[in-house]
């Protein structure tokens, strides 16, 4: 199993994507508001101030990290439903992906009602 872990910066495509994720049969990711930490160093001033505001998009101020457990087999399904809706992550300003190996996972529930390690 893994942990998939995307960063969205584009957080008007969420809705688009988690109906993606429900279509590839993806179930059970979790949301949570982030920011980055370009924008923390904008509002604490400071030196690099003025040159981060030159290469960042100062109006990009918040992003979506959304965490996903899911088996090996579905990394790539889950990968196909973010490009199909968000497009390449080599463009600038779309998002992180990344995965973690999990070596224990208990509380995920299988739709008939049993335990994943089970």
């Amino acid at each position: 199993m893994k942990l998939m872990i995307f960063v969205l910066s584009k957080v008007e495509k969420l809705n688009e994507l988690m109906l993606a994720y429900s279509n590839a049969n993806v179930r059970g990711s979790t949301i949570i508001e982030s920011s980055g930490m370009a924008k923390s160093l904008i509002e604490t001033g400071g030196s690099m101030m003025s040159y981060l505001r030159t290469i960042l998009d100062p109006e990009h101020t918040e992003s979506r990290t959304i965490l996903t457990v899911c088996n090996d087999d579905q990394v790539q399904t889950i990968k196909n439903a973010i490009t199909d809706v968000i497009g390449s992550l080599e463009c600038p300003d779309t998002g992180i992906l990344f995965t973690i190996p999990l070596d224990s996972v208990d509380g995920l529930v299988k739709s008939s009602g049993t335990n994943v390690n089970s």
